[in-house]
């Protein structure tokens, strides 16, 4: 590791701890020529996952992107960010963990709603107003009656 301060490889590791979610190393270095100190993080280097959308067209999974659409769904209820941090780690680790790097979007929309589902019905309802593209009240009255049973 090549110190920023003055650009020695001599470095040293003085101090490592793992991240609160176990994907990331933070390491606390000392350079041996100049002594000070500097802050490295380490990762895992993922495989890019590619979300295949209902026209076929293919783009690369953003995390950031689901979960945004999870918070909308969760506004104003009782779900947390931490809540909804926890669904979209779950969803990334098992989409990382299957036999493809393609996923349909399908799929993920899926994994959210049952997610949801079991945490609250309103972000649920809503989350599927969404996903399954609901027209009318009949398609709210159906999902909402599939709950209620």
């Amino acid at each position: 590791m090549k110190c920023p301060y003055c650009g020695s490889r001599e470095t040293e590791v003085v101090e490592t701890r793992d991240s609160e979610d176990l994907e990331t190393i933070r390491r606390r270095r000392a350079c041996v020529k100049c002594e000070k100190r500097f802050t490295t993080y380490e990762r895992v280097e993922n495989v890019s996952l590619v979300v295949i959308k209902k026209d076929g067209r293919r783009e690369r999974f953003d995390r950031v992107k689901l979960k945004n659409g999870i918070i909308r769904s969760c506004e104003k209820t009782t779900v947390t960010v931490d809540d909804v941090e926890k669904i979209v780690i779950e969803i990334e680790r098992e989409l990382r963990g299957g036999e493809s790097v393609e996923v349909e979007s399908k799929k993920i929309g899926q994994m959210v709603a049952a997610r949801l589902k079991k945490l609250d019905k309103i972000a649920y309802i809503r989350f599927s107003s969404v996903f399954k593209r609901f027209v009318d009240i009949e398609d709210f009255e159906k999902e909402v009656k599939k709950l209620i049973n």
